[in-house]
């Protein structure tokens, strides 16, 4: 079907060639028939597009197959995030900081003592993957240190520290 019309043109377009030469004009009859047939053909080739299209859909999607999920294995306080629970996460716990010039750091041997900002006895910070996540206290268990938790940072204040 495509061919005819396409051949249909170039006979057209070889008549009007042949009678028209560069300085004529076409007429608007002739002009108005080629718009026609040239519209036509768009026509025709956006159609089988848009067919085309709509067959390679409707091969392509077919529904997914999930398989239903069973409870038997959730166990705790939040059984819906039990596939998270094996994830490793590194936990940091920081005694204190200080700044020093190299000066004073290329002067330290072992038996030096660097002096941190922290008091005795003050709390210390948890860091779970280098966010602070909980303040503590240091103590001994089995002749190893350990932290006891005494406060969890809430959620507003950890955003709050991101802005800071």
């Amino acid at each position: 079907m495509e061919e005819k019309p396409k051949e249909e043109n170039l006979k057209k377009e070889d008549k009007l060639s042949e009678n028209v030469s560069p300085t004529d004009e076409i007429s608007p009859d002739d002009l108005m028939a080629m718009w026609e047939e040239a519209m036509k053909e768009a026509k025709e080739e956006e159609s089988k597009k848009l067919e085309e299209l709509e067959e390679s859909k409707k091969a392509s999607h077919q529904p997914a197959k999930l398989e239903e999920l069973s409870p038997e294995k959730k166990t705790g306080v939040y059984p819906e995030l039990e596939f998270i629970l094996d994830i490793p996460l590194e936990i940091s716990v920081e005694i204190g900081r200080t700044r020093m010039l190299i000066r004073d750091l290329l002067k330290l041997n072992q038996g030096s003592i660097i002096e941190l900002e922290k008091f005795a006895g003050e709390p210390v910070e948890i860091y779970v993957n280098g966010k602070l996540m909980a303040k503590g206290e240091v103590v001994v268990v089995n002749d190893k240190f350990g932290v006891r938790i005494t406060e969890i940072i809430s959620a507003q204040e950890r955003v709050k520290k991101l802005g800071s």
